[in-house]
């Protein structure tokens, strides 16, 4: 359900390509352990990773979600075609080439999903406009805002051109401002799925989790509505996992002279978690 971007984020978009395992480890399992012990997601549901900037970080990204068990990584982009990529594994060779200026793809075999980041066509009028380059992240194929109706004929242009040829499911990234901004846009998106629901009874917006779920144990249709591993976010069990939310005034060594706040489920760490510390005892 979850899945991990990175504990530093650091802006050097080279780190997250050339990072050693063990730098690669401590910002992947050191946020998925921040995110077990302080939101109290003990659940083991934090399973796939993207890197920041979608720089792919090599043979050594792969090894170390081998190391720590991370089951995918959602950081390659697939060019801009027809029909679309399905997700695969990486114990074989790429079905495309390595998209993007200096990256670096993975050389070797590995026991890992790639949640390929199919490439979407900015265009919201196919059919009359001149091809042009795709888009990974949603909020970055546009120039400036769009309307509410080039919003919404973007999105079902790019669903059909997955949904009419092989099905391969559609990415739909957001960076959260992007609607959070723009109540409009939002009310588009929100009018979309509804209407796409409403029109296709044999789909269904899954986690990428309950997509990688399916392609291994994949039912026909008429089973889908009492298909478990779909349903079992629907029908939580138990209390809620944060009964009571605080925020700690923390500080760190990284920012010396800085308040940084947490909201946690758990009681407030000596220090803000970070690299080679992420429970935020205050020792290495």
């Amino acid at each position: 359900m979850f899945r991990l971007g990175s504990l530093s984020h650091r802006n050097n978009e080279t780190f997250w390509s050339t990072a050693s395992v063990e730098e690669l480890e401590q910002e992947m399992e050191g946020t998925r352990r921040i995110i077990d012990h302080f939101a109290n997601i003990t659940d083991n549901s934090v399973i796939g990773m993207r890197a920041p900037f979608l720089r792919v970080g090599g043979n050594n990204q792969f090894r170390m979600m081998e190391k720590v068990q991370l089951l995918y990584d959602s950081t390659m982009m697939a060019p801009l075609q027809n029909p679309p990529l399905w997700p695969y594994t990486l114990y074989y060779r790429m079905p495309h080439f390595c998209q993007g200026n200096n990256q670096q793809c993975p050389t070797r075999s590995f026991p890992v999903w790639e949640m390929v980041i199919n490439e979407l066509d900015r265009r919201d009028e196919p059919t009359v406009e001149n091809q042009l380059p795709g888009c990974a992240i949603i909020d970055s194929c546009f120039s400036s805002q769009p309307t509410t109706e080039q919003f919404y004929n973007f999105l079902q242009n790019n669903f059909d051109r997955h949904y009419l040829t092989n099905r391969a499911p559609l990415g739909l990234y957001f960076h959260s401002a992007f609607l959070k901004n723009n109540p409009e846009i939002l009310n588009a998106f929100l009018a979309w799925l509804d209407d796409t629901l409403a029109a296709n009874k044999d789909v269904y917006f899954v986690t990428m989790t309950q997509v990688l779920q399916w392609m291994q144990d994949p039912r026909p249709l008429n089973q889908l509505e009492n298909y478990e591993p779909w349903r079992e976010s629907c029908d939580p069990k138990g209390p809620p996992f944060c009964h009571g939310v605080p925020s700690c005034g923390l500080n760190t060594d990284e920012l010396p002279g800085e308040t940084v706040h947490l909201t946690t489920c758990m009681s407030c760490p000596n220090k803000y978690p970070w690299l080679k510390d992420p429970l935020g005892k205050g020792y290495f």
